[in-house]
């Protein structure tokens, strides 16, 4: 006759008598409180000096890697709740709750749920290893409703606490050999409902039991070992379990001759397409055994095994790093790409190419050589040349100036902008190839979130440059604005100064003057002579006037001739210096954000790495 633990003494659920003999069942309940009527309740046994504090224990040494995965996994998943649904982290969230629930509770008890379909003789094998009727057997079916467990040693409640096994139901094995075993002290049995049974209450109590049990003991028969249902929903997804894994072949004594070898091996069989490791010959996997519950061969080899598992006392890690294993796979696609992540040196390049030729920085560095042109033929010119050029910049509507300053139209604008936006779009794609879906997502809208008003700032940058045509909107004219948008323009209207000028420039004005001089001297020379003042002779005063006639284009020509590198420079300058901006501004407001999303991927994939180094499936 079996009865509750001394968890549940002083309940109306069993009374362990001072013999240390337990009763159970309604008539021993009754004979027992007749016996102790008018006498005081008994007062709770106080737990033994040499005996732990379950809720204390912890269940992996602290060097070992399971805590270091665990941190890794925890780090992973708060690193990851701004860029991954719920859903996707549920899984290794439910597997850090269990852990830190299971580092609360006892290291000394090994937990083993024993599962089954309906009629494989569970129960019955249940009660052979617990060495007493616990749990009911019968022809009725299901038999089993609601997980019974059987404790070899105290200090289990906090266990099965959380399986939610009702102090009812908590029962220690029948004095005798089975109870004795040392090498069961620290087990904790636990029979479930049948996986397959048509009640949908008891297929929920089996699938939350076997998420929180350090191991499972499959028992099958000769007629169902090869069903569908077990294999898809329970063994293959679980294949990453096998070493906390018994699958036993139960009712061997239905079989006749060598019949029970051939279904093992076929067993064996189909164990390996499930993909579950088989411990064979030394290696870690599963256990698969044939016995008969029922008349009790290869029970003892099975009480053997448990044994030595239990005393073995690393169900719980194993069982644990399993999990770890298997949320870590699950991740694996968001984590783990094909390609290579990153943003190289060429794609920045490249968007530094784009953004500058959106902003205009090759026709701004021209428009700066043409500046420096203009200045030194200026300055350089002849006066004739210089006189009729001011002429020409008096502001009339005709003027071959005006008419060289060409306004940027608004089709312009508008494909700079989506020279801007492809810009962005093609540097985006580039540091999203080779990322997981959601960190590629994430990139993108990093991308384009930064790049919100990246043209407008451009724009300005064009126009503290001077680059033609910058600062007008589409359908504005130079009259309407009000100033001039064309090379050197700034904000305001004003102009800047005026490109610096080598020092050899005074030479050249004084050389141009004096050939002015030259040509104004000859001319009135010749004049003097053609109204008799001087007296006649025009070759003198020809030649005279011939060489500064010549010599005015000359000196302009030798100008013109020794700006040209100065000029370049001056240019190739400019389009750096905004180039150089544009290229500031899209790594400020692009870029850096995109790299920033590019590092939150780097630490992520470290914290997987670390998770899933010390992988025990092989995952």
């Amino acid at each position: 006759m079996t009865a509750v633990t001394d968890e549940d003494q002083g309940n109306d659920n069993g009374t362990r008598k001072a013999d240390g003999r337990w009763d159970d069942g309604l008539i021993a309940r009754r004979a027992a409180a007749a016996a102790t009527r008018g006498t005081a309740e008994p007062v709770p046994r106080a737990p033994a000096d040499d005996e732990p504090d379950p809720q204390v224990e912890a269940y992996a040494p602290a060097d070992g890697p399971l805590p270091t995965r665990l941190d890794a996994l925890r780090e992973l998943v708060g690193l990851s709740r701004a860029r991954l649904d719920r859903d996707t982290l549920a899984e290794a969230g439910r597997v850090l709750d269990e852990a830190a629930a299971r580092q609360r509770l006892s290291s000394r008890h090994t937990v083993i749920a024993v599962a089954g379909a309906t009629g494989s003789g569970k129960s019955t094998l249940f009660n052979a290893l617990a060495g007493a009727t616990i749990s009911d057997t019968g022809l009725r079916r299901p038999t089993t409703s609601q997980p019974i467990a059987c404790s070899w040693t105290d200090g289990a409640a906090g266990l099965l606490d959380r399986l939610a096994v009702p102090g009812r139901l908590r029962r220690r094995p029948h004095p005798g050999p089975a109870a004795s075993d040392e090498a069961l002290q620290g087990l904790v049995l636990v029979d479930l409902p049948d996986h397959d049974s048509a009640a949908t209450e008891h297929r929920a109590q089996v699938d939350r039991v076997l998420a929180l049990v350090d191991a499972v003991i499959w028992v099958v028969d000769p007629e169902k070992y090869a069903d569908a249902a077990l294999h898809e929903r329970y063994l293959r997804p679980l294949a990453g379990h096998a070493e906390v894994t018994f699958v036993v072949l139960n009712q061997t004594d239905r079989l006749p001759g060598e019949a029970a070898d051939l279904v093992l091996d076929d067993l064996r069989r189909l164990l390996d397409e499930d993909g579950i490791a088989l411990g064979e010959h030394g290696e870690p996997g599963a256990t698969v055994m044939s016995l008969s519950a029922l008349t009790g061969d290869g029970v003892p080899e099975l009480r053997e095994l448990l044994g030595r598992f239990v005393q073995d006392r690393t169900a719980a890690t194993r069982r644990l790093s399993a999990d770890v294993d298997a949320a870590a796979a699950r991740l694996r696609p968001v984590y783990v790409a094909g390609g290579r992540a990153g943003l190289g040196e060429r794609a920045r390049d490249a968007f530094t190419d784009r953004l500058a030729e959106a902003v205009g920085a090759a026709a701004a560095g021209q428009a700066a050589e043409r500046e420096w042109r203009r200045n030194a033929s200026r300055a350089c010119g002849t006066p004739w040349l210089r006189l009729w050029r001011w002429y020409e910049n008096r502001g009339l509507p005709g003027s071959l100036d005006r008419m060289g300053q060409a306004l940027t139209p608004p089709e312009e604008e508008l494909t700079a902008r989506q020279r801007v936006e492809q810009a962005v779009r093609t540097v985006a794609d580039d540091a999203a190839e080779g990322l997981p879906g959601p960190w590629a997502q994430a990139v993108r809208e990093a991308a384009f979130t930064g790049a919100e008003g990246l043209p407008e700032a451009l724009d300005d940058l064009a126009v503290r440059a001077g680059a033609p045509g910058a600062g007008k909107r589409g359908g504005e004219t130079e009259t309407e604005t009000g100033r001039d948008t064309g090379a050197g323009a700034q904000p305001g209207g004003a102009r800047p100064a005026k490109p610096p000028r080598p020092k050899w420039w005074p030479v050249a004005v004084l050389a141009q003057a004096s050939m002015t001089l030259l040509q104004i001297f000859g001319g009135l020379w010749l004049v003097g002579q053609i109204v008799g003042v001087l007296e006649p002779g025009l070759v003198t005063p020809a030649l005279i006037m011939l060489a500064g006639v010549v010599g005015g284009p000359l000196v302009e020509w030798a100008c013109a001739a020794a700006i040209r590198g100065p000029a370049r420079r001056y240019g190739q300058d400019a389009e750096r210096r905004l180039r150089e901006a544009a290229a500031g501004c899209g790594r400020a407001r692009v870029l850096d954000p995109v790299a920033a999303e590019l590092a939150r991927y780097r630490e992520v994939r470290e914290r997987y790495v670390t998770v899933t180094k010390f992988s025990t499936t092989g995952r």
